[in-house]
């Protein structure tokens, strides 16, 4: 059995604050909570991404499912040009490496899994890519 408090990883190297690119300042913050050296095949992350901010991602090597918890914000779909407005209680789901942008209305936090599971050293490459890392790279 594994029992963790989110105060337990606030300030070490699993509260990740993360920004794109083009911006100096970070446009969400991630607690990883689950990781893969935790050996369950999966991770978990709380993260939030802060309003006014935006931020374009896309998971080619991870599927990842993101509930939102508290929040809003809209979330295009770069494939088809759907627009989702997410709030407390949505759930949405990314498997197919749909590259997406977030543009946050009020500071967004959630609660996010990916498969497999990142390692906590991965970061956004120029398209919002995570590369593929296993506890063995």
């Amino acid at each position: 059995m594994l029992v963790k408090r989110l105060s337990d990883i606030e300030g070490t190297d699993q509260d990740v604050l993360g920004n794109d690119r083009d911006k100096a300042e970070g446009t969400w913050r991630s607690r990883r909570l689950l990781l893969a050296r935790d050996r369950v095949g999966f991770s978990m992350h709380d993260t939030v991404l802060y309003a006014g901010t935006s931020t374009t991602m896309q998971y080619a090597n991870h599927t990842e499912a993101v509930y939102i918890i508290e929040g809003k914000a809209k979330l295009t779909d770069h494939e088809t040009g759907d627009v989702h407005q997410l709030a407390p209680g949505t759930l949405y789901l990314l498997n197919g490496g749909e590259k997406h942008t977030l543009d946050i209305d009020e500071d967004l936090r959630c609660v996010c899994v990916f498969n497999p599971p990142v390692t906590g050293r991965e970061v956004h490459d120029e398209n919002g890519v995570y590369p593929l890392l296993t506890e063995d790279d």
